[in-house]
């Protein structure tokens, strides 16, 4: 069995016969290693993901009282 986390802009598999503080260590060690401007691109790069996975629909819009989470229903 494997386990999947998006980090940094890749996926990445683990393979769960790893222990889970391993894994969390190894994210902590990638993240802290990266600079302020690395995580926010990582971030806007996951933003764009997240749209294009939503059928090129923003997943927060503005409202008129701030952005609020719209759910939408199928």
């Amino acid at each position: 069995m494997f386990l999947y986390f998006w980090v940094m802009g890749r996926l990445k598999i683990y393979d769960t016969d790893m222990s889970r503080e391993s894994i969390l260590a190894e994210r902590e060690a990638l993240y802290l290693s990266k600079s302020a401007e690395q995580k926010i691109y990582a971030l806007l790069q996951l933003n764009y993901v997240a749209v294009q996975l939503n059928g090129g629909k923003l997943l927060k819009q503005p409202q008129g009282k701030g952005i609020l989470i719209r759910k939408i229903n199928v």
